[in-house]
């Protein structure tokens, strides 16, 4: 019957996604047009597709037990010389990514995997392409900023043309925490008589 390709990801939301997107294309990687821009929670995995309501289950009491968190990206970054990539850099959000990546690939659950290279939150811009322009997108998005609230994570399936579509949508089940400078409840003003 064969197997499909899943990835599990946090979208970067717009405006960034284009730009990051538009970027990426503009420095030369051909592949950009065919993934959405993504801080990746699981790598392609190859399943069988009779798995996936039980992987489907397992993400949604993955995303369930989740809360929002904040997120954000400055900078840039690269894994060369040990692989061709460049990227920008999760400077919030990363630590809840990394619980949230271990959830999903939890030992005896449906997508459990080991990893190649230890887990390391990251948003790519460019991958495989020419030294130059590797160079040229490290430098020209090295003062990058954005910030939003991840409010879940999504599963993606690449398809024979090796683009990436959006099969489903998790949504964290929690409430968001309070931040630090923010009351956990607030009460309008009585009204004065």
């Amino acid at each position: 019957m064969g197997t499909v390709t899943l990835g599990v990801s946090i979208a970067v939301p717009e405006p960034y996604g284009s730009l990051l997107q538009q970027r990426r294309a503009g420095f030369g990687d051909s592949a950009a047009h065919g993934i959405p821009t993504h801080v990746t929670l699981l790598p392609p995995t190859e399943v069988d597709p009779a798995r996936r309501p039980e992987i489907e289950e397992h993400l949604a009491q993955v995303a369930a037990a989740g809360r929002a968190f904040p997120m954000r990206l400055s900078g840039t970054g690269t894994f060369r010389p040990l692989s061709p990539v460049v990227f920008v850099q999760v400077v919030e959000g990363s630590t809840a990514c990394g619980r949230l990546q271990e959830q999903v690939r939890e030992e005896g659950g449906p997508l459990a995997r080991e990893l190649p290279f230890p887990y390391h939150p990251h948003v790519t811009v460019a991958h495989g392409i020419a030294d130059e322009a590797m160079d040229r997108a490290y430098a020209e998005l090295a003062d990058f900023e954005a910030a939003w609230t991840a409010t879940g994570f999504a599963l993606y399936e690449q398809g024979e043309d090796r683009v990436w579509r959006l099969q489903r949508e998790f949504v964290f089940g929690a409430a968001p925490l309070p931040l630090p400078h923010q009351p956990a409840f607030s009460r309008p003003p009585a009204p004065s008589l």
